[in-house]
């Protein structure tokens, strides 16, 4: 009951809370639909109870939001109504089309009790969305952009968007690098989530990476398993549909098994429905190419038999030809050879006679020239061995008489030279005897000296120094008072 004070009617807040809860019964007594984005589902494992935090945006503001209980009994039966029409289970960050109540708790304030959910609104809010971001693609004239690249002939090199555990990646390794042509392909993961909300931010930085490194990629693979039209909903994004359509690289993709394409599909390079198919898209250019060269090869190799067996029979016939005309040639000329060579035989030998007796005379001639050459040297010889002793006796009295002159000039020269370099020595002892140490200190002169050490610059010196100064009959011993330089320097 309501208190009376100081004339004043008071009420405690739980009769307040209470009055809410009472009027709100009344007021709302029916189940109603009401469509609003499920911001975060709040479940609870526990108890299996939901708490969904209701919102609604305009322009990306929360415009809206109200506080929800979905019941385990009721949670169940609509995630899996959701299962079965979006292959997907209720989640955070999806529009929803819910049947439910106003309930009023004293103790836990205003909410919404969800009864049940409507999945097909839910899949209709993609669609709607899919359309959106198609439409603005083609007003922009970037919808095919990417499909009218040029895809390399062999693309080898393939820049890889998927999940390290993704069962798709695995597939599509499988099918690479087991394929049995042997063909050989440089693949690198760059990781990236794949469904969900973050799945676009993180798909987007994986390609502005690419685009810094894009020389070294022929392609790029966007791979995903298998999956419903829920967890696919991002490759319905406006955003990451614009970056893969203004990609400089082809982009291929293999997301999943879903027979409703989706926007980043449809404006994609090429589109496969699983990872499998995309690898064998892959491996279907290697024999596009391949077929042709192995179909000229083979043609080239039939052609080059087929003209080497040609010419070899060519070959033959020319030789049976040639053989065929040089017997005739020579059955022809065989009496004519035989002719000739009669005829060259006796000319040779009527030369060879003719050249026995010339070379009989050349001898004799030769041997009558050499005996009376040997007899006329002889002679000669004789003669010079008998001058031979009067002319070394001579050349040996000359030879004496100016080996003695040579003996006298040398022993003169000798002598000089060594008078003049004794003079010599005597003046360079005698000037060194002038300036040893003993004889400068004699003549009036001195040496200062610091630390041991002979000075020779004023600048060394500072006030307090201790020098010792030499001459002659001994040392004195002074201090710096100052110095000064001079004037010129």
């Amino acid at each position: 009951m309501a208190e009376t004070l100081s004339d004043r009617k008071i009420f405690s807040l739980l009769e307040v809370t209470k009055s809410i809860q009472k009027t709100l019964s009344e007021r709302y007594k029916n189940s109603f639909w009401v469509k609003a984005e499920m911001n975060k589902l709040n479940y609870y494992r526990q108890s299996g109870h939901c708490y969904p935090e209701l919102v609604e945006k305009q322009n990306g503001k929360i415009i809206a939001q109200i506080k929800s209980c979905l019941w385990k009994d009721d949670y169940l039966r609509a995630d899996s109504k959701f299962r079965a029409v979006l292959k997907e289970p209720l989640k955070d960050g999806i529009k929803i089309l819910f049947l439910a109540r106003i309930t009023f708790d004293p103790s836990h304030g205003l909410s919404l009790s969800i009864l049940d959910i409507d999945p097909s609104y839910t899949l209709g809010d993609l669609e709607r969305e899919k359309q959106e971001t198609i439409q603005r693609l083609r007003e922009e004239g970037i919808f095919e952009r990417n499909k009218a690249l040029k895809l390399p002939a062999l693309p080898q090199r393939v820049a890889i968007i998927s999940v390290e555990t993704s069962k798709g990646l695995a597939d599509f390794t499988k099918v690479i690098e087991t394929n049995p042509w042997h063909y050989k392909f440089f693949g690198f993961l760059f990781p990236s989530l794949l469904q969900g909300d973050k799945a676009v931010a993180s798909i987007s930085y994986q390609l502005k990476r690419i685009k810094k490194v894009k020389d070294h990629f022929d392609v790029v693979a966007i791979i995903r398993g298998g999956g419903g039209d829920v967890g696919l909903s991002c490759y319905n994004n406006y955003a990451l549909a614009k970056e893969i359509a203004m990609f400089p690289l082809p982009v291929i993709t293999g997301i999943g098994h879903a027979t409703n394409e989706t926007v980043t599909e449809m404006i994609s390079f090429y589109n496969a429905i699983t990872p499998t198919k995309l690898a064998e898209y892959l491996l279907q250019t290697f024999h596009n190419f391949s077929v042709p060269v192995k179909e000229a090869e083979k043609k080239i190799h039939d052609l080059s038999r087929r003209i080497i067996s040609q010419e070899n029979k060519r070959f033959q016939s020319e030789i049976k030809l040639f053989r065929s005309v040089t017997e005739n040639i020579l059955a022809i000329n065989k009496n004519d050879i035989r002719s000739l060579a009669k005829s060259v035989l006796q000319s040779a030998n009527y030369i060879f006679k003719n050249r026995r007796d010339g070379l009989v005379s050349v001898k004799a001639s030769l041997t009558r020239a050499t005996n009376t050459f040997c007899k006329a040297k002889k002679f000669e010889i004789r003669q010079v061995a008998n001058n031979i002793p009067k002319d070394v006796n001579a050349q040996m009295v000359d030879f004496q008489i100016t080996l003695s002159q040579l003996n006298h000039r040398l022993q003169f020269h000798t002598l000089q030279l060594f008078r003049s370099k004794t003079a010599e020595l005597n003046n360079l002892e005698k000037n060194i005897n002038n300036m040893s140490p003993e004889n400068v200190l004699k003549r009036g002169y001195s040496i200062t000296l610091h630390n041991g050490k002979s000075i020779r610059n004023v600048a060394d010196m500072s006030e307090g120094d201790l020098l010792e100064t030499l001459v002659a009959g001994g040392k004195i011993v002074s201090t710096v008072k100052s110095s000064s330089k001079k004037e010129n320097e």
